[in-house]
């Protein structure tokens, strides 16, 4: 059995309108979305557009703000869109590079978030960009902290490998190592060096320099991957990027 795709819809964000953003990734052979905050806010109507075209929720995103102060309607949007992955994407870019402490009861309050979400049927998780791999003073890096913070909490992982690539980890030891928390990948691709730089030099997925085929991506169901979430930060073609991250993902 395949492990399912789903696509970021952060990545279409420059389209003009959801229902443009939607038929988009339909037309590219996705059949489940990920979310991102603001989709939350308007639940019903974003689920009365993915139901008009035969589309399901995997996961969404959502910052630790509204999950600070409006934590029970995002449980209940979760519910409306009918989906129990949740994670937390980022944070803010002034915090960043905070000390081991910072990430250390960052790990702590997600925890308690992680077993409220469970009581909602709902698994919180964090998504990770390369910051989290700056080494502390001890030796640890801050993804190291927020996981030990965590402790033994149901809080989850959705390893954005492409990130941590960037951030000169090895994904598949990652991967490897926390095992236990991850349940999703961002599955995204890195252009050779000094090309695509108009995209940031990332690369639709399958057309880059990452290995999806015969090391990451069977690493990543290897270690608990449930969903494969195809994601390009800043694609010049939005449309193109979601056909081609499709074709090679439902290859694999």
């Amino acid at each position: 059995m395949k492990t399912p795709i789903s696509i970021q819809l952060y990545s279409l964000r420059n389209l003009p309108s959801l229902e443009a953003v939607l038929d988009t990734v339909k037309a590219a052979g996705y059949r489940n979305v990920e979310l991102i905050g603001s989709h939350l806010d308007d639940a019903a109507r974003v689920r009365q557009a993915l139901d008009q075209r035969g589309l399901a929720v995997s996961s969404s995103h959502v910052g630790m703000a509204a999950l600070r102060e409006r934590f029970d309607v995002i449980m209940q949007a979760c519910k409306t869109l009918g989906f129990t992955q949740l994670f937390m994407p980022s944070v803010p870019p002034d915090e960043r590079q905070s000390p081991d402490p910072y990430w250390t009861a960052l790990g702590r309050e997600l925890a308690q978030m992680a077993w409220r979400a469970k009581d909602h049927g709902v698994e919180l998780g964090y998504h990770n960009h390369h910051w989290e791999l700056a080494v502390q003073a001890d030796g640890r890096t801050a993804l190291d902290c927020l996981f030990a913070g965590a402790g033994n909490s149901p809080l989850k992982w959705q390893a954005d490998v492409a990130w941590l690539v960037r951030g000169a980890a090895d994904p598949v030891a990652l991967l490897t190592r926390f095992r236990d928390r991850v349940v999703s990948v961002h599955a995204k691709d890195l252009a050779p060096a000094n090309t695509k730089l108009d995209e940031d030099g990332w690369e639709d997925v399958g057309h880059g320099v990452l290995d999806w085929r015969q090391s990451l991506a069977p690493a990543a169901v290897a270690n608990g991957a449930q969903w494969f979430v195809a994601e390009h930060d800043k694609p010049s073609d939005p449309a193109r990027f979601a056909r081609n991250s499709f074709t090679f993902l439902n290859s694999l």
